[in-house]
């Protein structure tokens, strides 16, 4: 393969979309400053009419199903959606493959929430693949948002609401788009006055939208914002009432706006004719014009609405991210969402196998194994793991015990955070029994757990893992919580044993770094997971201890996962190649050689978490690594089979011998097991050096 030499980053970018060959469409893929890939809204009726999904809008195609909850979101109980508002969207979130960053707004109270609403003010917005991954590990269902607003959006309204033709043509692609990108459904915002005409043929646009996306995308959900009225008028209800009940009968539910009162609450409930969980009572966390509550005593709303009955629509809970300051952020969140905790009712999710390190998706280092990796700071929310339950929680205070569960990014095991449990253990207790995790899930008769954690400055305490059952035919069983449980204690296993011994080789290089790895064999028969604790029990003496303990990962697996034969990566291809000559970030003001492509494989969906993806330079095609190779590096983490690499530096050729590059695909299990070399994806590309006339100094 040659190479052509570019001039600049828009030289860099017009080359690639000329790559894709879709040049209408294929620069909305791509960043202008970086030229990577990121999520994107359509902003067009005629973008949206004229959508076609293309190789590059794989990039945003999400790799997590929605994992199965219990209750499932069907059941009547009331809900909490939250609606994420931030700085017009599509911020650090739109870098499919994550991005530098110190800060970052992320979302990590998953148990608390049904559904996540991602909105900007583009005509539809198409949710960051990130986040919908991220929701849908927890059970959490995602929607897009479609949004007509002012004259601008008269004038979209008055052409696809015309007639039954031009809505049935919009209404398809949204169906067609959240099925590609594998979301769940969306919010039908109208704020702009409807013609006549408009306005009597919304109800059928809703209804048909509504059967299209149930029939295509299961569990699927499109709610109608409280704008427009059966008459075609822009007016705010706060309310579900008689002048916009047509809408809320057309679709799944209606999310009203934010300036209620109790008087409003009250009329809605002793109407009694509708279902009170699909009204969402609007909550403007920014606490915008004549509102009940918002920010921090938000929970003044979330109270009343609860009380009479009906789901909550949190609005821009990114308040805590935009209006403070931006390090302690953690602290904000977990204060903010630890206020509402007493009206969030929590679900459990049905995930086997459990596999996590608590890590948040962003991070001030990127550990491995218990040493820091990469050493900066990053943002990739399709790196979130399993969440677990955030307390806060104090003892009686004549007691004066308390215990808190908070994400540290300080140090970790995995990713870029573990879970640190701290508190006081009161004198007259000698135990501390912290649940971390709600599931509903059948295990296998012999269930494999690995425990690793550090105590800090806690003589004298010890921590053990617990775990709690119900027989497996109440895992089908739905609408009640109060399940009785029991707690089972697995056999801890030495370190000799055939078990451990497997799971060490299967986990890698093994680097403990001050961390303790517990491992238990569990056998049952017909049982269900129910609930994960871990017990931290005081020493010998008398007076309150204080004990910190960090959580650096918990697996709960199949034994049998522990010897399944790998499987390789099959067919990688090298596309949309293209080179750039000139100066890069960080090297000076010497001139180099970059390489931009895309990387693309196969590999069964069901099997990884994440996948590896290195480079190195060969010495000669086909030598084995053992004969002398350059040693490989890192170039980044796929959570998907495609992976764009950009401005990689790559050796100049010399005296006009041809140069071969090696790229390799490390798949790595959802257990979190490392996949052999032997089966790893390998693709090598041979370059030369173009004559002078092909070579362009790109300015610098």
């Amino acid at each position: 393969m040659r190479y052509k030499a570019e001039k600049g980053k828009q030289a860099l970018l017009r080359a690639l979309i000329e790559s894709c060959g879709e040049v209408k469409t294929a620069a909305r893929h791509y960043d202008l400053d970086t030229t990577e890939p990121i999520s994107f809204s359509l902003k067009t009726l005629e973008e949206l009419l004229s959508w076609q999904a293309s190789d590059a809008d794989f990039f945003n195609v999400a790799t997590v199903p929605l994992a199965n909850r219990q209750p499932p979101l069907a059941s009547s109980r009331p809900r909490t959606l939250i609606c994420h508002d931030m700085m017009g969207g599509y911020q650090q979130d739109r870098f499919i493959q994550g991005a530098e960053a110190k800060t970052a707004y992320a979302f990590y109270h998953w148990d608390y929430i049904d559904i996540f609403t991602y909105f900007s003010h583009s005509l539809v917005t198409i949710p960051p693949v990130c986040w919908t991954n991220a929701a849908h590990k927890h059970g959490v269902s995602v929607q897009g948002t479609f949004i007509t607003e002012w004259r601008d959006g008269a004038k979209v309204c008055e052409s696809f609401l015309a007639g039954e033709e031009a809505y049935r043509a919009v209404a398809d692609k949204l169906v067609q788009i959240a099925d590609y990108y594998g979301f769940d459904g969306w919010l039908i915002n109208i704020e702009n006055t409807l013609s006549e005409t408009a306005v009597k043929n919304t109800p059928s646009f809703l209804r048909y939208l509504t059967d299209q996306m149930h029939g295509r995308v299961a569990g699927s959900l499109v709610l109608w914002y409280d704008s427009v009225l059966e008459n075609g008028e822009l007016k705010w209800q706060n309310e579900l009432n008689d002048k916009n009940r047509v809408f809320f009968r057309s679709c799944d539910g209606i999310f009203t706006n934010y300036n209620w009162t109790e008087q409003h609450l009250e009329g809605m409930a002793s109407d009694g004719a509708e279902q009170l969980h699909n009204v969402y009572v609007g909550v403007d966390v920014f606490a915008r014009g004549d509102v009940v509550g918002g920010k921090f005593e938000t929970d003044k709303a979330l109270s009343l609405i609860r009380e009479h009955g009906f789901s909550a629509a949190i609005f821009a809970p990114g308040w805590v991210y935009e209006c403070h300051d931006k390090t302690e952020f953690r602290q904000n969140q977990d204060k903010f969402w630890g206020l509402l905790s007493d009206y969030l009712p929590t679900h459990r999710v049905s995930l086997f196998p459990i596999n996590t390190s608590f890590c948040q998706g962003f991070g001030k280092n990127f550990y491995c194994k218990g040493k820091v990796e990469e050493a900066k700071s990053w943002f990739h929310l399709s790196a979130q793991e399993m969440q677990p339950l955030y307390i806060d929680q104090k003892a009686e205070r004549k007691e004066g015990g308390w215990v808190r569960t908070r994400g540290c990014p300080h140090d970790a095991w995995n990713g870029g955070s573990s879970l640190l449990v701290e508190g006081k253990i009161p004198s007259k207790h000698s135990t501390v029994s912290v649940r971390l995790f709600s599931v509903h899930v059948a295990i296998p008769r012999k269930t494999f757990v690995s425990f690793i954690y550090k105590l800090e400055d806690s003589p004298g305490v010890k921590v053990s893992l617990e775990l709690k059952t119900i027989n497996a035919p109440l895992c089908s069983y739905q609408g009640v919580e109060d399940i009785p449980s029991s707690s089972v204690q697995p056999e801890l296993l030495t370190e000799d044993h055939g078990l451990v011994t497997q799971f060490r080789q299967s986990c890698g290089l093994w680097r403990s770094e001050g961390w303790v790895n517990r491992c238990y064999l569990l056998e049952t028969e017909g049982c269900a997971l129910w609930d994960i604790l871990v017990n931290v029990y005081r020493g010998a003496q008398q007076e309150d201890d204080h004990f910190q303990c960090r959580i650096g990962e918990i697996k709960i697996l199949d034994a049998e996962s522990l010897t399944a034969a790998p499987v390789s990566v099959q067919s990688p291809s090298l596309s949309a190649v293209v080179w750039r000559r000139g100066v890069g970030s960080g090297v000076g003001y010497i001139q180099r050689l970059f390489l931009n492509a895309t990387l693309s494989w196969h590999y069964p969906a069901p099997l990884p978490s994440h996948f590896r993806v290195y480079w190195r330079k060969l010495r000669s095609p086909g030598a084995p690594p053992s004969s002398g190779q350059e040693p490989r590096a890192l170039i980044g983490r796929a959570y998907s089979t495609v992976y764009r690499v950009v401005e990689l530096g790559v050796p100049d050729v010399e005296d006009s011998a041809p140069c071969w590059l090696e790229f390799l695909i490390q798949p790595v299990t959802r257990e979190g097991f490392a996949v052999p070399e032997s089966h790893w994806g390998r693709l090598v590309l041979k370059y030369t050096e173009p004559s002078p006339s092909q070579t362009a100094s790109d300015g610098q």
